[in-house]
């Protein structure tokens, strides 16, 4: 056997060497890398290789005090680009797109040719849309086309209550009302998703597609019904096509604790599609715009009087048809004389030279004290956007005709919510008490998180005043010019108004332009709702009592019949026809399913026919999840009925207007 030679095991020698010490370099580099720059390389690798986008979770239901939802939230695709993977000619695949996404073709084109890896194509789709695209994209082969599932508003109701919920942008920002009060309450988490990316910034194995919520925001409760909402919105509607007027407003408040009962402006507005509207729609007319009351204001004068001892329940008033102050000449409404008249008929009759008197009588400072003291000239901090101050003068800077204008309702600017607060508390016993509109607000978890309690803000007049005042408003529509907003088997007090509409830009009245009103409360004995209608430049007949009253009377006779309040003459409420649903009829139980589902299975309801609110309390009700597109009642649903499928199956449900 031969042995190597001194030079091969030389070679050897240092080929092992070499070896040995490369393992060791690559040892220490590899613990070089991994203990010194190993926290640094990992976050580098991360920032180049994964991309981040915040997402918002659904935002809390907005309910009405019964609990029937108002505004929901659900999750829809949004539709994005990577411009770097997309595969297909932008131009052709614009045309394709935009017929689906409702868009013009140029903008979906720029977005396609934009640079970076995202860009929104569209957000919140309707589902019938994303099926569209997601057929489109397997049809076609297409690469960079993406969804997210973010949260989108509904409004089951459509336009109900539009002014008072508000609505709510693609960013999931509360833009006016409710949505935009309590904006950061409601709002769901903030939620960031990771996206993986490779080194031209694709995502990997499509880490993007899913969105998942981790927490929706609080729920809220509202003073609203939406049985009684229903009711004056009906009403609204009807004196809208009657009088052509340019707006209405309607008000309902329990007088007793401030509770906001019903709210609702005209012209009105679907919070489902607010953006094919202007602010004129949007604008909650109930607190946003400032009137001159006229003579709805002399309850307010009426109170003040009697409770300073500056006028007696027996007095008589000279009436001339006319009255000079300072040089100006104030008339009558009627252009009449009535002579001699009592207090009573003062009030029944809307006597404005009496209440000239009247004012004259309390002076500036004690009109303006009480007119405070009732809530005017201040907001009431309801909790809205937009709410208007109105208009008061400073005492010290009125002159005798000033007084005898706001006497009668004029030289003052009110918001209607005001002026509903103040005769509220004629209503109370004398007691101003704060309105509200939010009832309670409750966790993600069910527990509550607040309650509004009532708030009682001062004792405005006593409550034998409050009485005697009340008897007086009584007659006013058992005898006086508000016998048209006469609800049938009980007591009501009231006042109509009528005053000329002011500029918008200011300075000065419109010629010819009226704002017709009337408030109230009753039943008289126990007062449980106080109401105000105030119409906006009606065409042709513009009294209070003519076309304000006639809406009051029909909204109450409704509104006692549904709060089942006793009638105070039960043989005259004989005669009355019986009212008929105030709104659509509660969700009948859903038909029995023809099949019989397995353990642990859930047969799916039929939904057809009806309204997005029934069908998704029905099917909730069934254990699955209910996804509402369009508005109307309920044509086609994803998964037909009697089909067995497992509990929390999503089942898509599309409407359509009636």
């Amino acid at each position: 056997m031969s042995t190597a030679t001194p030079q091969v095991r030389k070679t050897i020698a240092v080929t092992m060497f070499l070896l040995l010490a490369a393992i060791v370099a690559l040892v220490g580099r590899i613990a070089w890398v991994q203990f010194v720059e190993g926290r640094q390389l990992t976050e580098k690798s991360r920032t180049q290789l994964r991309d981040s986008k915040l997402l918002q979770s659904p935002r809390g239901t907005i309910y009405d005090r019964g609990g029937r939802e108002l505004a929901i939230s659900s999750l829809r695709k949004s539709l994005y680009v990577n411009p770097r993977e997309f595969n297909k000619e932008p131009a052709a695949m614009a045309a394709r797109l935009a017929p689906i996404l409702d868009m013009k073709v140029e903008t979906v084109r720029d977005r396609l040719l934009a640079g970076g890896s995202f860009v929104w194509l569209k957000r919140t789709l309707e589902p019938e849309a994303a099926q569209k695209i997601v057929d489109l994209i397997k049809a076609e082969n297409i690469r960079g086309l993406n969804f997210i599932e973010e949260s989108k508003r509904y409004y089951p109701n459509d336009g109900l209550a539009a002014q008072v919920l508000g609505f709510v942008g693609t960013d999931d920002v509360g833009l006016s009302g409710i949505e935009m009060a309590l904006d950061k309450t409601i709002k769901g988490e903030l939620v960031k998703q990771a996206v993986d990316t490779d080194s031209y910034g694709i995502p990997i194995l499509r880490s993007s597609v899913m969105f998942k919520p981790v927490k929706q925001g609080k729920s809220v409760y509202l003073t609203i019904d939406s049985a009684i909402q229903f009711i004056v919105e009906q009403s609204l509607d009807k004196v809208m096509a009657r009088t052509q007027a340019r707006g209405a407003t309607v008000i309902i408040m329990n007088p007793r604790n401030g509770e906001v009962l019903a709210m609702a402006s005209r012209p009105g507005f679907d919070p489902n599609r607010f953006y094919r509207y202007g602010a004129g729609e949007w604008k909650n007319r109930a607190v946003s715009v400032i009137y001159e009351p006229g003579s709805t204001f002399k309850a307010v004068v009426a109170a003040a009087a009697l409770q300073e001892k500056a006028i007696g329940i027996n007095e008589r008033f000279v009436d001339k048809g006319y009255i000079e102050v300072s040089g100006r000449r104030i008339k009558n409404w009627s252009g009449d004389s009535y002579g001699t008249v009592p207090l009573a008929d003062v009030i029944k009759n809307s006597i404005n030279t009496s209440f000239v008197q009247i004012g004259l009588r309390l002076g500036a400072e004690r009109l303006n004290n009480y007119a405070r003291a009732f809530g005017f000239g201040q907001a009431t901090d309801i909790e809205l956007p937009g709410e208007e101050e109105g208009l008061l003068f400073k005492s010290q800077d009125m002159r005798d005709s000033d007084v005898a204008t706001m006497a009668i309702g004029q030289s003052i600017a009110v918001t209607p919510l005001q002026l509903l607060t103040a005769v509220a508390a004629i209503a109370n016993d004398g007691v101003l008490v704060k309105p509200y509109i939010i009832k309670e607000v409750y966790n993600a978890d069910g527990s509550l998180a607040s309650a509004t309690p009532t708030q009682r803000v001062r004792q405005v007049i006593s409550p034998e005043t409050a009485k005697l005042l009340t008897g007086l408003m009584e007659k006013v529509i058992s005898e006086g010019g508000g016998k048209r907003a006469a609800v049938k088997g009980y007591r009501f007090a009231g006042k109509t108004g009528t005053a000329e509409r002011l500029k918008e830009s200011g300075g000065g009245y419109e010629a010819g332009r009226y704002i017709a009103s009337f408030v109230g409360f009753g039943p008289t004995e126990d007062p449980q709702v106080a109401a105000l209608v105030v119409i906006d430049d009606p065409v042709g007949a513009y009294y209070g009592g003519e076309i304000a009253a006639p809406v009051f009377g029909e909204i109450m006779n409704q509104v006692m019949r549904y709060l089942t309040i006793r009638p105070h003459n039960a043989a005259e409420l004989a005669s009355v026809p019986a009212a008929r649903p105030s709104q659509p009829a509660p969700a009948k139980q859903p038909v029995a399913p023809a099949v019989k589902p397995g353990p642990g299975k859930v047969a799916v309801p039929n939904v057809l026919g009806r309204s997005m609110r029934d069908a998704g309390d029905i099917l909730t009700g069934a254990g699955l999840v209910f996804v509402p597109a369009g508005s109307g009642v309920a044509v086609r649903q994803t998964v037909p009925p009697n089909s067995v499928v497992n509990p929390g199956t999503e089942v898509t449900v599309y409407f359509e207007p009636r």
